[in-house]
C-alpha cells in the first residue's frame, strides 16, 4: 500500500504527462511538488521498485499501469469530495482543495463508491475538472482554452485550469463561474488580451487569464 507522500507523487506524475502521452521529467515533479530534486530521486527509486512507475535515465517517468490505476483512483476520491464539500457543506469553490487533499488518502473503495452515488455519479467536480468513475474512466471534454477563441463569439466557462484561492477569487470578482455565458467582443492584437461582456457589462482580461479558463463555444 502506497504511503500519503507517494500517493502524491502518482497524481502530480500522471498531471504532469497529460493523461500519460509523454515523460515525466525528475525536475518538473520538483517543481510541481515544490521540493528537492533529490527528494524526487530517492522517491522515484521507491515507486520504480513497487512497480509503480517506469524510470529512462536522462529522460524521465512514466506510471505503470498500477500506478496509474491508483493515480486515477486518487484524483476520483479528490475531486468527488470537492463535489460533497461544495454542493452539501456549502464550501466556495476557492475553499475546498487543501481539505480535498486531506480526504482523498481515505483508503475505503466502499466509501468513495457510496460517495459517488450519494452525489448522484458527476461528472464534473465544482472547478469543472473530469471525475473518473469507478473503472477509472474519464467523460470526454472538448473544452479549450478561451484565449483561443475568436473575437464576436460566445461562449460558456466550463472549467478552470487553476483551482488556487487567488484565482478563483479574482473570477469571483469578474462573475465567472462555471456555467457563466460570455461573449467575446475583441482580442487586442497589441497583447492577445480580450474585451468580453457578461450579463450586459464589459470587462478587460489579460492573455494569462484567458488561457486558465475552459469554454465550450455556443
Amino acid at each position: 500500500m502506497p504511503t500519503q507522500t507517494e500517493e502524491n507523487y502518482l497524481k502530480a506524475i500522471f498531471k504532469l504527462s497529460g493523461n500519460e502521452k509523454e515523460l515525466v521529467s525528475t525536475n518538473a515533479i520538483a517543481e510541481e511538488l515544490e521540493t528537492k530534486a533529490s527528494s524526487v530521486s530517492d522517491m522515484v527509486k521507491k515507486l520504480s521498485e513497487k512497480n509503480l512507475i517506469n524510470y529512462v535515465k536522462y529522460q524521465g517517468v512514466s506510471l505503470t499501469n498500477e500506478g496509474r490505476d491508483l493515480a486515477v483512483h486518487i484524483i476520483r476520491k479528490h475531486r468527488l469530495w470537492e463535489v460533497f464539500l461544495v454542493n452539501r457543506l456549502n464550501f466556495k469553490w476557492d475553499e475546498v482543495h487543501d481539505i480535498a487533499e486531506q480526504l482523498e488518502h481515505i483508503r475505503s473503495s466502499e466509501l468513495v463508491n457510496k460517495l459517488d452515488a450519494f452525489l448522484c455519479y458527476p461528472n464534473y467536480d465544482p472547478h469543472g475538472d473530469p471525475i473518473p468513475n469507478a473503472k477509472g474512466e474519464f467523460p470526454k471534454t472538448t473544452a479549450i482554452p478561451l484565449s483561443e477563441v475568436q473575437s464576436k463569439s460566445k461562449v460558456k466557462v466550463v472549467a478552470v485550469e487553476l483551482d488556487e484561492p487567488g484565482f478563483l477569487n479574482y473570477l469571483d470578482k469578474l462573475n465567472i463561474s462555471i456555467g457563466t455565458q460570455v461573449e467575446i467582443l475583441e482580442v487586442n492584437d497589441f497583447d492577445d488580451s480580450i474585451d468580453i461582456k457578461i450579463d450586459d457589462v464589459q470587462r478587460h482580461i489579460s492573455v494569462e487569464v484567458a488561457e486558465n479558463i475552459l469554454i465550450s463555444v455556443l
